[in-house]
């Protein structure tokens, strides 16, 4: 194998079209352009607003016409992760019109299918250094957006590919009583119990559950763990990828977080990062909270918990369904834009009031023999002082403030025992 040159970036939000004669962008892209892989996070689905609404979203039902792809490929992008919290905002037809589109526009794409099997399955991109396999997992879904395996009886469901968890809450010995006390006089466990006893849900051992809650005895605290079922069929699929690639990534998004903390991930993230690891993955490919998460480096492959936003164009989607507008108490009469107003209460409280939603970096890093001698993390801006229309595409940021960005990922990164050295406003991780 070669040297193979690699760049990856986080979420891109897109929902409307990139000027192509936009400074910031066209510098971007000639930087894009010197690598064989190029990654990004598609976080919306693709259809001419013909498709039905989900009665909830992932906080804004994502949806862009199907040409944005077309302004994805001309920044530079050669592969993309699409297992995410927003695939089925507009149910299965939105997924399926996805799938659809990037197919006939031969993308590289991973993470979503017609049913279980393609959801899960790794997808090849072909480059003249050697062939790099990507694996996209999502752990932010609701159930019925698990794609379905199909059965040689029944079609199998369009969906994504899921990594579950399980959150247990420990607290002290009298709580747990005190809790047991309540779900024995009171009906809390009701539905529960009896759907066991009639046999339509499995009696589970282990922690105590009190309606859909988990606890146990000891030291007070929550703790999340890892779906074994999920993660041993994705040990599968990294097993496969690893012997017919040169390199394998593992694209993760997540937005579970420790406690109140969005900037830093949940304890079963780093469990299930340093597994795909173990198994074959060359690294992991973090994103899903909006912002930067720290870097760790484990046995010489990276881990980025989440690489925040490349583009971010969340308070410009074209249409939104009715349970949208029924969330800030609004009608028929009033526009995306009064929608938009309404949740950021114009632009004081949420995403689009949080400068951090709107920095990031771009991570870029060259494969040797299997082996990654440093990083380099170049931070971008996304125009947080801009108008609503103006924000959310990314430019590189001056040296000032790009030192900032790397200062705040050095801080996040050095609780993995990651070192990050700044200097004329990009950032180095030796391996």
């Amino acid at each position: 194998m070669e040297t193979i040159k690699i760049a990856v970036t986080g979420d891109s939000f897109i929902t409307q079209r990139l000027p192509r004669d936009d400074d910031g962008l066209l510098e971007i892209r000639d930087y894009l352009a010197g690598f064989d892989v190029r990654f990004t996070n598609f976080e919306v689905t693709v259809h001419n607003f013909d498709q039905s609404p989900s009665a909830t979203s992932g906080g804004t039902w994502a949806a862009a016409r199907p040409v944005v792809l077309k302004d994805l490929d001309w920044l530079g992008f050669n592969i993309l992760a699409c297992a995410n919290n927003h695939c089925l905002d507009w149910l299965h037809g939105g997924l399926l019109s996805t799938i659809t589109c990037l197919e006939k526009a031969d993308w590289v794409f991973a993470g979503i299918g017609r049913n279980l099997a393609e959801a899960s399955q790794p997808k090849y991109l072909e480059t003249k250094a050697g062939r790099v396999a990507l694996i996209s997992v999502t752990s932010s879904f609701e159930k019925w957006h698990r794609a379905g395996e199909q059965r040689p009886d029944v079609p199998g469901r369009p969906g994504v590919n899921p990594l579950g968890h399980k959150k247990v809450h420990k607290v002290s010995s009298e709580t747990l009583q005190l809790l047991k006390e309540i779900g024995a006089t009171t009906e809390v466990n009701a539905t529960r119990n009896l759907n066991v006893k009639e046999g339509f849900w499995k009696d589970e051992t282990g922690p105590f559950i009190l309606g859909d809650l988990y606890f146990e005895a000891g030291e007070p605290g929550t703790a999340t763990f890892m779906d074994q079922a999920d993660a041993a069929r994705i040990e599968k699929t990294i097993r496969e990828a690893s012997r017919q690639a040169d390199l394998v990534f593992v694209s993760l998004h997540a937005h579970e977080m420790k406690g109140m903390e969005k900037n830093k991930p949940a304890d079963f993230l780093q469990e299930f990062s340093r597994f795909c690891i173990d198994h074959g993955a060359n690294g992991v490919i973090g994103h899903g909270p909006h912002i930067l998460r720290g870097i760790e480096v484990y046995k010489g492959k990276p881990i980025f918990y989440s690489l925040g936003d490349f583009i971010f164009q969340n308070d410009t989607v074209e249409r939104q369904p009715a349970e949208f507008y029924d969330l800030y108490k609004l009608d028929h009469t009033h526009t995306p834009a009064d929608g938009m107003d309404a949740r950021s209460q114009h632009g004081t409280r949420g995403l689009a009031a949080n400068p951090k939603v709107f920095e990031s970096v771009v991570a870029a890093f060259e494969v040797s023999g299997g082996d990654i001698a440093e990083i380099e993390l170049t931070p971008i801006s996304l125009g947080f002082e801009k108008s609503r229309g103006g924000k959310g595409k990314p430019m590189f940021t001056d040296v000032e403030h790009g030192e900032k960005v790397l200062r705040e990922l050095a801080e996040l990164s050095s609780e993995f025992g990651t070192h990050i050295t700044i200097k004329d406003g990009k950032g180095i991780i030796a391996l």
